[in-house]
């Protein structure tokens, strides 16, 4: 064979290698079964939102995979974290959709056998809380600023250490509002199920569940009223999403402003800050399990981008949970992530005595 004819040849053998190469990247999940991993239970917020993904999403990924969601509650959200690390196939096939993970590790990482910054980030999207109580919770609920004059507060929760169950403690503390804690609901359904029957008469749930469910069906009947939200926090400044920048309630700071006269400080307020840099930046984390194949890992991050531009989906988001959730997904999520999950250990001694007060 002439010199030119090998090269030629050779040529031919790596034109032919990079195709199948790609082909087989392509079709990575061609022929396979993609479940999406919920922490919570049927009906809440992150269950709600991990369904709207698996209608679109499947389109998305190279090779289109049949989705199904899988829902595994307890713990507060703990137990899907831990089954995603320790049991869940590493081939790809098992994709977490989790909320409050971030502050879970960052508070308590000796609770995870397996080290969340080992998994894989696919993407993470920001998102913020929603507060609400009862009306007639004495002497009268009217307006927001009402509850620092409440009487007999009930205020329920999912789990000790879960991030919502935290703020909702540290935002009623900080406005020197007495309550009785109840927790240990499974998820924002069933909490929400308890308000109405009078078990608990203040909670908080994520925006989306707000808009779709609290506020068309208990603040419309009259049952309940929204009393402030918590702002985005970038470990610099506090902006409002745009998740809540229409509702009628103020901001936690605003809300605190007006019935103290000041703004808010001293250590309950820097836990806060802390607790939001994290649950607002990153209210859900799209995981994948430590191990699983690069290929995997980059069709997922391009399929979360290519949702953030689909019609379909927006306008279907938009009459389900009131607007267009948009997920941060890149090569450097990994490094962003995991660079994120760390508290200062003043603040991490901090939140481990005031979980422990309230197991009391």
């Amino acid at each position: 064979m002439l010199a030119w004819q090998w090269r030629a040849a050779f040529a031919s053998c790596i034109l032919a290698a990079g195709v199948s190469a790609a082909e087989a990247d392509d079709a990575y999940f061609k022929g396979k079964r993609l479940s999406l991993l919920v922490n919570f239970a049927p009906g809440g917020t992150t269950d709600i939102e991990t369904r709207l993904i698996a209608k679109h999403i499947g389109k998305h990924i190279d090779g289109q995979p049949s989705i199904v969601v899988q829902n595994m509650d307890g713990a507060g959200g703990f137990n899907a974290v831990l089954h995603l690390g320790e049991v869940a196939p590493k081939d790809g096939t098992t994709v977490g959709y989790f909320g409050g993970t971030a502050w879970q590790y960052a508070s308590e990482p000796q609770r995870f056998r397996v080290d969340l910054k080992s998994y894989e980030f696919v993407g993470y999207m920001p998102g913020t809380t929603v507060y609400y109580v009862r009306r007639d919770v004495p002497p009268g609920m009217r307006d927001g600023a009402d509850i620092v004059k409440a009487k007999g507060l009930v205020a329920g929760g999912n789990g000790p250490y879960n991030a919502r169950d935290l703020i909702i403690r540290l935002t009623l503390d900080i406005l020197g509002v007495p309550y009785k804690y109840v927790t240990g609901y499974r998820s924002g359904t069933t909490a929400r199920l308890a308000l109405q029957r009078g078990e608990i008469n203040f909670f908080a749930e994520p925006a989306p569940a707000y808009r779709a469910a609290v506020e068309p069906n208990l603040v419309g009947s009259g049952e309940a009223l929204g009393v402030y939200y918590d702002p985005n926090y970038n470990g610099e400044t506090l902006s409002i999403s745009n998740q809540v920048a229409d509702l009628p309630i103020r901001p936690f700071q605003d809300l605190y402003m007006k019935v103290k006269g000041a703004k808010p400080s001293g250590k309950l307020w820097d836990v806060y800050l802390a607790c939001l840099a994290l649950n607002s930046t990153m209210a859900r984390l799209v995981v994948m399990p430590p191990g699983t194949p690069e290929a995997a890992v980059t069709a997922m991050r391009a399929a979360m981008l290519r949702l953030n531009k689909d019609k379909a989906f927006a306008a279907d988001a938009l009459k389900t949970i009131g607007f267009v959730p948009e997920y941060q997904a890149g090569p450097n999520t990994n490094r962003q992530v995991r660079q994120s999950l760390t508290l200062r250990p003043e603040i991490k001694a901090f939140v481990t005595d005031y979980i422990k007060s309230a197991l009391k």
